[in-house]
């Protein structure tokens, strides 16, 4: 087994090259919380926080089918591959 080598390994945390990106989801969490936050002044002010949750909740909705498509579809093309690689 080859010794660890923790220079690199503090260097890769430290410069974040070990961090994975965020999830659509966890930015919808995010900007929906902000939103949340708002304390309107105004009825137009008012107005403007519900479209704003409104809009929200339909990128929501929206991005689940997007991301049940996306794997519908990764899941065919394992099975075109899987066939290819038979024939």
């Amino acid at each position: 087994m080859p010794p660890v080598d923790f220079y690199n390994m503090t260097k890769r945390f430290l410069l974040g090259e070990g961090k994975q990106k965020a999830s659509l989801s966890s930015y919808i969490q995010s900007v929906t919380e902000i939103v949340n936050s708002f304390n309107p002044r105004s009825k137009t002010e008012s107005r403007r926080v519900e479209i704003a949750k409104e809009h929200l909740r339909e990128i929501r909705k929206r991005s689940r089918v997007l991301e049940e498509r996306v794997s519908l579809l990764e899941e065919r093309l394992h099975v075109l591959e899987e066939g290819s690689e038979k024939e």
